[in-house]
């Protein structure tokens, strides 16, 4: 059916309050007297360039609905080079509405499928189970991309009626595993599975995540909280599963780790409107950490644009290793120049994680190193807060980075060691699981001591001396061969800062 049919024309498009979006008119269904059977209702539209970032299509919900069920499709014309082509994301909210803060939040699937549905007991990969009450639902479009020629999209809203199924009470995975008391936890922070665009079951991650030799994950998929009940079964003692998202808004993504399960955070919103200081505070006040990721990755809408100043780390490798994060590691070792410059605020740690969405994306490559109290929740997060961490391509690799003083003053990653400025310090690494590659010592300065290539065994120790004078941090850096060239070749790994001398 047409869009006129169903008062979907363009005089019926309005802006909504806040983020900037446009509200259709409402597509309606028949009144209780006049059901026969599931019914279905096609709404066709174009979107122009320029388009705003989200259009809600309203769906007025008669009462006694069983299954509120969407598919849609949409054009994908050529396009010149260089030019982008269609890309319209969709989701769901119910009849609490569209309020910036998602509390009608049903769903979300970007562009990952062309179809999904809802109902009390079950729903689509992520999207929430839950009753179908009656009221004003809205489809969610997000184009992400319109063509020159504008995108031409078409909607088929079906619903069944009868009896509500049993809702279904989510079970969480636990916020602790078996660990081995104060030790080194690795874990990968950042994975998709098939709750939002990626291939991969929660028990197929998980069993990729104990074979790349992992203590824990982090469940983050994008713009929705519904994978959150399908983790705990593939948790364990040896593996311990938190929860989170990956708010993927128009101006960065920015990944949740270990929110309280159940949290959804909102991604409707872009650096202009001045609304990420709020979501990073919900992200903290429900147990999490609020970490920037891949700041510098070249898709639409990926670079980091909200500042750093409400991060709480910063993912700095992302994947395998490319030259965005080769730029983000020089950002990032920036900030730490201008945290011992200024010293108003902390300094900011770095992480690394796998992306990993589907084969052959590795998990665990590259994974965060922790130094952590114990194997849970707030422990592994009070390490990743601290800077207690460094990043590995595996867990072949393994390293130890500490800084001494003459006195038997000592300190390790993400610690300070307190002596004076002209005192001797001893710096030295040990690294394991690195054949020929190449170590650097990295301060404020820049790169001040270079050694190797490490033996084919991957075994070497590097020391170097110096003095809280000359080298207000020192961090560490393993990287492989370079392929050609001055630039340095990829790295193996890294090492959060030790600070030298007194505050």
């Amino acid at each position: 059916m047409g869009e006129d049919e169903y008062g979907i024309g363009r005089r019926a498009l309005f802006v909504t309050g806040g983020a900037a979006a446009l509200t259709l008119g409402s597509v309606s269904f028949a009144a209780a007297a006049d059901r026969d059977g599931p019914e279905s209702r096609t709404i066709e539209g174009t979107l122009p360039t320029g388009s705003p970032d989200f259009v809600y299509v309203p769906v007025e919900v008669p009462d006694g609905v069983r299954e509120f069920r969407v598919s849609y499709t949409y054009d994908r014309p050529a396009v010149p080079a260089g030019t982008a082509g269609n890309a319209l994301d969709i989701g769901l909210f119910d009849e609490r509405g569209t309020g910036l803060g998602g509390r009608g939040f049903r769903g979300w699937s970007g562009g990952a499928r062309t179809e999904f549905f809802v109902r009390a007991d079950e729903a689509t990969p992520g999207y929430l189970p839950g009753p179908v009450r009656a009221g004003t639902w809205h489809i969610a479009l997000g184009p992400y991309t319109v063509a020159p020629q504008g995108l031409s999209y078409e909607i088929t809203v079906v619903l069944s009626y009868g009896e509500q199924g049993e809702a279904v009470r989510p079970v969480y995975p636990p916020e602790r595993a078996a660990g081995r008391g104060r030790d080194w936890y690795r874990g990968d922070c950042h994975l998709h599975s098939w709750y939002s665009d990626g291939r991969r079951t929660p028990e197929e991650i998980a069993a990729l995540a104990r074979a790349a030799g992992l203590d824990f994950i982090n469940s983050s998929e994008h713009n929705t909280h519904s994978a959150h009940a399908h983790w705990a079964a593939a948790a364990g003692d040896d593996l311990l599963v938190m929860v989170g998202e990956e708010v993927t808004t128009r101006n960065g993504h920015v990944v949740a780790v270990g929110t309280d399960p159940g949290t959804f955070v909102d991604w409707r919103y872009r650096a202009r409107d001045n609304r990420f200081g709020r979501f990073a505070r919900q992200i903290r006040r429900a147990g999490g950490l609020v970490v920037p990721a891949h700041p510098h990755a070249t898709c639409i809408g990926c670079t980091w644009k909200f500042g750093f100043d409400e991060a709480d780390a910063v993912e700095v490798w992302n994947g395998p290793y490319t030259a965005d994060d080769e730029v983000a590691l020089a950002d990032w070792d920036g900030m730490l120049v201008a945290s011992v410059r200024d010293g108003a605020r902390g300094w900011l740690p770095a992480m690394g994680s796998s992306d990993a969405h589907r084969d052959p994306d590795p998990v665990g490559t590259p994974q965060t190193v922790v130094l952590a109290d114990d194997l849970t929740r707030t422990a592994i997060q009070e390490g990743i807060r601290a800077g207690r961490s460094y990043v590995a391509e595996s867990a072949r690799i393994s390293l130890a980075f500490t800084a001494s003083g003459g006195r038997g003053e000592h300190a390790g990653i993400g610690e300070r060691l307190d002596v004076a400025d002209d005192t001797p310090v001893t710096v030295r690494l040990a690294v394991t699981g690195a054949p020929r590659c190449t170590v650097r010592l990295v301060t404020d300065q820049g790169v001040l001591h270079t050694a190797g290539p490490l033996p084919v065994s991957g075994e070497g120790t590097v020391e170097w001396r110096t003095t809280a004078s000359y080298a207000s941090y020192v961090r560490a850096e393993v990287r492989h061969e370079a392929a050609a060239g001055p630039l340095p070749g990829a790295l193996a790994a890294f090492t959060n800062p030790v600070f030298l001398g007194r505050r």
